[in-house]
C-alpha cells in the first residue's frame, strides 16, 4: 500500500461519504487557514457527526434555509454558521450533494502560526486552549462567514483546506454523545476524539434553557 503524502489535500470523494464515516477519518487531518497575516496549522482532535434531514440535532433537520445551504452544497466545502449571537463554527460538508450533512470541527492542536492564533485568543492560558472546542477554534482561525461554501480540497493558497496529516491508531480514537445536544438526538454516540489529547473540549451534555415567566401584578 502506497502512503499518501502528509502535505496533500483530502479529495472530495474522500468527504462523499456518511457523515458517520467521514467524522472519525478527520481526526489527525490538518486544518490549514491562510490569513492574511500569515498561515495557521491545526491537526484536527475532536469533531462531530451530524446527518441533516434524519438528525434532529442538525441545522438541517427541517430543509434548507439561507443559514444552511451550504450544508446541501457538494461535499468537502465548508459550512461556516454564527451561533449565540457572538461565535462562528466550522464544519465539513459531508455527503452527496442536496443530501445535506457536516462534521463540526470541535478542537484541535495548533501546529504552525501559533503566535498568530494566540493573538486572536489572548485570554488562552496556553497553546492547549487555543482551539479545544469549537468557537475557540474558528476565532484562533480568523473563521466567519465570509469563509462559508470554501472548497476544503485546494490546497496551496486557498484560504481554508484539509490536508491528509497522520490519522491516529484505531485504538486511541473514541467516540460519545455529542456535546449539548437535547431531544432525540441526544444519545447519538458521534462526537470522537483522540484518547488523552489535551486539546480535546470537556463532554457537557444538553441543558434546556428555562423559560422566562411573569409574575401578575
Amino acid at each position: 500500500m502506497t502512503d499518501v503524502p502528509e502535505r496533500m489535500p483530502l479529495t472530495h470523494d474522500f468527504f462523499d461519504r456518511p457523515v458517520v464515516d467521514v467524522a472519525p477519518d478527520l481526526l489527525g487531518r490538518i486544518l490549514c487557514r491562510n490569513t492574511p497575516d500569515g498561515p495557521i496549522e491545526l491537526r484536527l482532535t475532536e469533531v462531530e457527526a451530524y446527518d441533516g434531514e434524519s438528525d434532529p440535532g442538525s441545522h438541517a433537520y427541517r430543509g434548507r434555509t439561507a443559514r444552511n445551504a451550504s450544508m446541501f452544497g457538494p461535499p468537502g466545502h465548508a459550512y461556516v454558521y454564527f451561533i449565540y449571537g457572538m461565535w462562528f463554527s466550522l464544519n465539513a460538508v459531508c455527503g452527496p450533494e442536496d443530501k445535506a450533512s457536516g462534521v463540526l470541527l470541535r478542537g484541535g492542536e495548533i501546529l504552525a502560526g501559533t503566535t498568530l492564533a494566540a493573538g486572536r485568543r489572548p485570554k488562552a492560558r496556553n497553546t492547549n486552549e487555543l482551539a479545544k472546542g469549537p468557537a475557540r477554534l474558528a476565532t484562533a482561525l480568523d473563521i466567519d462567514r465570509s469563509l462559508d461554501g470554501t472548497d476544503l480540497c485546494t490546497g496551496g493558497t486557498a484560504p481554508l483546506s484539509v490536508l491528509h496529516g497522520r490519522p491516529p491508531a484505531p485504538e486511541l480514537v473514541r467516540s460519545g454523545p455529542r456535546t449539548g445536544v437535547g431531544g432525540d438526538g441526544a444519545d447519538h454516540p458521534w462526537r470522537y476524539w483522540i484518547a488523552d489529547d489535551p486539546t480535546v473540549s470537556p463532554y457537557r451534555a444538553h441543558v434546556p434553557r428555562r423559560r422566562r415567566t411573569t409574575t401578575a401584578t
